[in-house]
């Protein structure tokens, strides 16, 4: 590629479903080439596309801790939290990519969150709440699957060498060497493929989880089944907005304006296309992970749910199993993770890049191969360091996706559309954000007491 002249930040003329050509949108944002746009947020996908990146980002092995969350809730109060979630965020998802439709066809196209938010609510907003917020939401995705990739190697290893000396961050370390390879690919849309891959993974280690559970739970070798909910009632009262902070981190997106990005305009209706083939999966696998596992095992289910395969070393399936439905996981986790990467590499591509050398340029390369490799060591240490990462999610759910996807996207829609305030949808949207606002100071109360119940337990690189 030779030298690019001043064109939109899009990157470059685009076709649409009809095969003519569309010249991406100028706005204020673009006037200027931003090569973290350019390079990173190409606008050449479809609809199709769409629902893998949102797939991968949605249905992630967090769904794993379904039965968990279950366990803090109980049966009823679970199913009624899991259809809750499932219905807000897919009607969020919905308001904010009309939003950004909005924007689009007003010649004002929005490719970050970041941008959406300071041109709605305010240049502060978007500076100092949602683009840290995000950025703490996406990077801390990244640690987190790093953390559970290396708990799934460590698994494999254990089946094959039950006396093994590995120690788990040894394991963190292996997983993040993969990590370090994927974080390479150049662009999101460069993604669409491996993220096919990714939405066909998470099918089949959902049905081996939901197959395993049924197996445990029909046989003599699972717990006795026991639904009762533990603890007092503090620990009840904090218990059910921890799970809704987990329920919550399941469902969570943050980077739909990013997903919405990388379709080639027109995109008008695009985007609901691809969120009706993500929340078909998302049907499929949350309900019957969080069903099986909590029917299977009660009260002792894990906060990872493929735990409960092994007690005490012994495999209650087949090791081959367990080795495949780990094997499911580890592949799909190393493209949740690139996915998460890619706020990052926007930013790193946006503050080292240069726009007017072609993208694969060495000016462009090098700083590309040294900020996006930096990018993912200090990920990997973080998740090495502190196998504890769990209880710290929690609280990066109850401050993060809890805003970013169910308050902000409705709090968009009225200051964009300012429906009618008789309107249902402007009481529906009012509603949403003071209940989820709410919910979230209380989620992120909750995490932190548990993070100071559990502070005794914690030790720098322990293998757990």
């Amino acid at each position: 590629m030779g030298t690019l002249g001043p064109r939109s930040v899009v990157g470059v003329q685009e076709e649409d479903d009809a095969g003519g050509v569309v010249l991406p949108p100028q706005d204020h944002h673009q006037k200027e080439l931003d090569a973290g746009a350019l390079f990173v947020l190409k606008s050449k996908g479809s609809w199709l596309h769409a629902g893998y990146h949102l797939t991968t980002s949605i249905v992630a092995p967090a769904l794993l801790s379904l039965p968990y969350a279950f366990t803090l809730l109980g049966w009823v109060g679970g199913i009624i939290c899991l259809i809750i979630g499932a219905l807000v965020t897919f009607y969020s998802y919905n308001l904010i990519s009309l939003v950004l439709e909005h924007q689009a066809e007003m010649g004002n196209r929005h490719l970050r969150f970041r941008d959406m938010a300071h041109d709605i609510m305010g240049p502060r907003w978007g500076k100092f709440y949602v683009g840290p917020i995000q950025f703490m939401v996406c990077y801390g995705a990244v640690v987190a699957c790093t953390l559970l990739g290396g708990e799934c190697l460590k698994t494999i290893y254990l089946l094959s060498k039950p006396d093994g000396t590995m120690k788990l961050y040894e394991f963190v370390i292996i997983f993040g060497c993969l990590m370090l390879a994927l974080a390479q690919i150049p662009s999101f849309h460069s993604l669409r493929h491996i993220n096919m891959v990714s939405l066909v993974l998470s099918l089949l280690y959902s049905a081996c989880a939901t197959g395993g559970s049924i197996y445990i739970g029909l046989s003599s070798k699972g717990p006795e089944k026991d639904y009762s909910l533990e603890g007092d009632t503090t620990s009840r009262t904090f218990g059910i907005f921890n799970a809704i902070a987990i329920i919550a981190t399941t469902y969570g997106n943050g980077i739909i304006p990013e997903i919405q990005a990388t379709l080639a305009p027109p995109v008008k209706g695009k985007m609901f296309k691809g969120l009706c083939v993500c929340y078909a999966v998302v049907v499929v696998t949350f309900f019957s992970v969080a069903i099986s596992g909590y029917w299977a095992f009660g009260n002792q289910a894990e906060g990872l749910l493929l735990s409960n395969f092994l007690v005490d070393g012994k495999a209650l399936l087949p090791k081959w199993f367990i080795l495949m439905t780990n094997m499911f996981t580890i592949l799909q986790l190393s493209a949740v993770g690139v996915v998460y990467l890619q706020p990052t590499n926007e930013v790193l591509e946006k503050t080292f890049a240069d726009p007017m050398s072609a993208e694969f340029s060495t000016r462009n390369v090098i700083p590309r191969l040294i900020s996006r490799s930096l990018s993912v060591i200090v990920a990997t240490t973080i998740a090495a360091m502190l196998p504890f990462f769990g209880d710290i999610n929690s609280l990066i759910g109850a401050f993060g996706f809890l805003p970013l996807d169910f308050v902000l996207p409705v709090v968009f829609y009225n200051l964009t559309f300012q429906p009618s305030r008789r309107s249902l949808i402007f009481w529906l949207n009012i509603t949403i954000a003071v209940v989820f606002s709410t919910v979230s100071v209380i989620a992120a109360v909750a995490a932190v007491r548990q993070i100071a119940i559990d502070a005794d337990t914690y030790q720098l690189f322990a293998n757990v």
